[in-house]
């Protein structure tokens, strides 16, 4: 199997993921472990913007070290900003290229060259996908549209958690206000059942 079919199988793959029963925990992580396999690299991760956009904070991530992925606050400006800007950025040599934040830790992990996407929701970037590899490496555009894709399933996967998250405080508020319109009717409600005064 050619790079591109096996990029096809993998994203085949991953839209079962995000259209899965799972929790978007897995599902997140799914993803990032499906994109550093499929690229070949040592590790991947997801990061969203903080509200105010000043921070990345990780959602998820497969191939690094606990102390890498909290090895500070990743700033939206100082790390591979290009990314935020809507392109996919490419560094060979993550140990010295000074739009890497943390050079020193980058070296202690084992990581030499970074691709970093944006992750985009409904025309709005909202994070930010990133590939490392352990080796200096060239990535082809194939590899680029592999994880910009990967990406964009990402932001689908945390839009419906969203989504779901939100039905569910719909529906739990919907079930209250039933059970405050049954009270208001004389009835004696009970949680799952109704208790209803017996005909006089």
């Amino acid at each position: 199997m050619g790079r591109t079919e096996h990029y096809y199988d993998s994203l085949y793959n991953l839209a079962a993921a995000v259209n899965s029963a799972r929790t978007p925990d897995n599902v997140l992580r799914s993803i990032v472990e499906s994109v550093a396999k499929a690229v070949g690299a040592k590790g991947s991760s997801l990061m969203l913007l903080t509200p105010d956009r000043k921070l990345l904070l990780h959602m998820a991530a497969y191939g690094l070290s606990d102390w890498y992925v909290r090895k500070g606050p990743v700033s939206a400006d100082k790390s591979i900003a290009d990314a935020l800007k809507g392109q996919a950025v490419a560094v060979l040599n993550a140990t010295e290229d000074e739009r890497i934040q943390y050079r020193e830790q980058a070296t202690k992990e084992g990581i030499a060259s970074i691709l970093s996407v944006p992750v985009m929701l409904r025309g709005e970037i909202i994070g930010v996908m990133r590939v490392y590899a352990a080796e200096p490496r060239q990535f082809a555009e194939e590899d680029i549209h592999f994880v910009t894709a990967a990406a964009h399933l990402g932001a689908i996967a945390m839009e419906n958690a969203r989504l779901y998250d939100s039905v569910n405080k719909e529906y739990d508020e919907f079930r209250q206000d039933m059970l405050q319109w049954r009270a208001a009717l004389g009835y004696e409600w009970m949680v799952g059942e109704s208790v209803v005064p017996a005909e006089e």
